[in-house]
Parts: C-alpha cells; structure tokens; sequence
C-alpha cells in the first residue's frame, strides 16, 4: 500500500526547491539600464499625429449608421436616428499635447420614438480601422444598454 502523506511531502519539498530557484535567479540577476542613444534613436520614431481632426458636424452619418446597427443587431430594436441638433464641441485635446488628438462633441439626437437624447462623441485621429482613418467614438444618453459609457455616458467625455 501506498503512503500518500510521503508522496505529498516530497512533492512539496520540490516545488519549494523550484520557488526558491526562481527567486534567487530574478533577486541575483542583472539590473535593467536605459537605452543607449544608438538604440533610442534606431527605428523608434514615434507616432506622428498632425492634429487634423475633423469638425463635429463630419461624425453625424457614422453615428446614425452605427446606432442605427447596434440597436437592430444586438437589441433588435427599431430605433434610429432621424436627426441632431446644437451639436458643439466641447474640447479639443484636452490632455497633454503627446496623446492622440481627440475632438469631443455633444449635442442632442431625435430618435424615431419621439424622444430627444443626448449624444456625447469624440472624433480621434488614426483611430478607424487599422489606424487609417479617423474614428468615432459616441454614446446616446439612456440607451447605453451594455454599459461601456456609463453612467450617464460620462466616460464618452472628456
């Protein structure tokens, strides 16, 4: 017959020679150093953004037929956009200089049920499909039904 207390003891006695093996290599290891100027200045460009965003009032179409999608596909829902109104920026790379330019924007959308929503939206450079044209983000207040701007869709502001 077999004893099970043994087995466990020996087993535990490896796993901490190997714990204790791992840490003495990443405690004794070498220090991580900073890049020399050859190696900063080798193939690490950056990004190159321009600032070129465009107005508000561009957004419009994309967000009808995004929410247009959104709410037939995954709520199947009939509600569309029918039209906008007092769109405005709010403000325009309100963070450092080195992010990605963003254009936020908000204004009031009329939906085909006869309601009048909110809608907050930000317009960022390289930010479409593999970065070649500029993407939109966007949130209509009270239909945010998976939650990804909520609450309220304060997250889709700056």
């Amino acid at each position: 017959m077999r004893n099970l207390f043994n087995s466990r003891n020996k087993l535990g006695r490896k796993l901490g020679l190997g714990a204790a093996l791992v840490v003495g290599l990443l405690a004794f290891g070498g220090t991580a150093q900073a890049a020399n100027p050859l190696e900063m200045n080798f193939w690490l460009s950056g990004p190159r953004y321009d600032g070129n965003v465009a107005p508000c009032e561009k957004a419009l179409t994309v967000i009808s037929t995004q929410f247009q999608e959104k709410e037939a596909t995954f709520w199947n829902s009939p509600l569309v956009i029918t039209g906008f109104n007092g769109i405005h920026e709010t403000a325009f790379r309100p963070w450092q200089s080195d992010n990605i330019p963003r254009r936020y924007c908000t204004g009031e959308a009329m939906l085909s049920d006869g309601k009048v929503r909110k809608v907050h939206y930000s317009i960022i450079e390289d930010g479409g499909f593999a970065s070649i044209n500029q993407g939109v983000e966007w949130c209509v207040a009270g239909l945010d039904r998976n939650w990804t701007y909520n609450p309220s869709c304060k997250a889709a502001r700056p």
